[in-house]
C-alpha cells in the first residue's frame, strides 16, 4: 500500500512539473503570471511550473534585414539607397528585449528600422552627391559606426551594414555622364596640345641645330678656301667633262688644295 501511495505522489509531482528544451541559437525567457523572471536561460533542458509559468524561446542568431529608402544628399540630390544590415539580439539581454519590445518579429519594426534609417540619412546628408559616389565606402563606415553605437544601447549587436545599390535621379545621372565625357575630352585636348607643343619644340631645335651647323661650315669655308675644293672633291664622280673651251679652268684645282 505504501508503494502505491509513493507512486501516486510521484506521478502527481511529475504531472505538475513542466519542462522546456531551449534549442541551440536561442535563449529561454521564463515568465511567471505574465512577468519576466530572472536572466535568460541558456541552451538545454529547463523545468518550470506549468500552472503559473512558461518558457519562451528567443533567437540570438544573426538576422539580415534589407530595405530601400529615398534620401537627399547635402546638395539636395535624391538618391534611392538599397542597404542590408546584419544584426542579432544581445544574448545577455534578450529578456529585456522581450519585456520592452515583444517577440523577435517586432524587433525590426520597433528598434532596427528607425535607428538604421536615421543613421543612413545622417551619413548621406553630410555629403554632396559627387562625394557619395566617390566616397561610398567612407560614408558606409560612418553610417555603420552610428548604427552600432545606437543599437548597442538598445541591446542589439550590429555586425555589418552595406549599401547594396545607389540609384540617382535620371537627370543627375545624365549630368554626371556629361561631366565625365567633358573631363575625358578636356584631357584628350590637353594631351593633343602637349603633343603639338612637343613637336614644335623639336622642330625648332632641329632648325637651330641645322642653322648652327651651316654657320660653322660657312665660317670654315670662308677661312679655308681649300676646304671648298675638298668638299667638291668628295662629291665628284671622277668623270672629266668631254668639252672644255678657251681658257676654262678645271672644276677642281689640285694646286689650291695643296696650299
Amino acid at each position: 500500500m505504501r508503494k502505491i501511495v509513493i507512486a501516486i505522489l510521484a506521478t502527481l509531482t511529475l504531472s505538475a512539473c513542466g519542462f522546456e528544451i531551449v534549442d541551440t541559437g536561442y535563449r529561454g525567457i521564463e515568465t511567471r503570471l505574465g512577468a519576466v523572471q530572472g536572466e535568460p536561460l541558456p541552451e538545454g533542458l529547463h523545468f518550470y511550473n506549468p500552472f503559473t509559468s512558461s518558457i519562451t524561446e528567443y533567437s540570438v542568431r544573426q538576422e539580415k534585414w534589407e530595405e530601400t529608402t529615398s534620401i537627399f544628399t547635402r546638395d539636395t540630390q535624391n538618391v534611392s539607397v538599397k542597404f542590408a544590415v546584419v544584426y542579432y539580439a544581445d544574448p545577455a539581454h534578450v529578456h529585456t528585449l522581450f519585456r520592452d519590445v515583444g517577440r523577435l518579429d517586432a524587433l525590426t519594426d520597433k528598434i532596427i528600422k528607425p535607428v538604421v534609417l536615421g543613421s543612413i540619412k545622417d551619413a548621406i546628408g553630410e555629403v554632396i552627391a559627387d562625394e557619395l559616389v566617390m566616397k561610398r565606402e567612407l560614408v558606409t563606415k560612418s553610417a555603420l559606426k552610428e548604427v552600432v553605437e545606437n543599437l548597442e544601447k538598445k541591446n542589439v549587436i550590429v555586425t555589418d551594414l552595406q549599401f547594396v545599390n545607389l540609384d540617382f535621379d535620371n537627370a543627375y545621372e545624365q549630368a554626371v555622364e556629361q561631366k565625365v565625357v567633358a573631363i575625358q575630352n578636356a584631357q584628350k585636348a590637353k594631351n593633343e596640345t602637349v603633343r603639338i607643343q612637343e613637336e614644335a619644340f623639336q622642330t625648332v631645335k632641329t632648325a637651330q641645330a641645322e642653322a648652327e651647323s651651316m654657320r660653322i661650315k660657312s665660317q670654315a669655308l670662308a677661312q679655308n678656301k681649300g676646304l671648298v675644293q675638298f668638299e667638291l672633291a668628295k662629291k665628284w664622280d671622277g668623270v672629266l667633262p668631254v668639252y672644255m673651251f678657251g681658257n676654262s679652268v678645271p672644276l677642281i684645282d689640285l694646286k689650291s688644295m695643296t696650299k
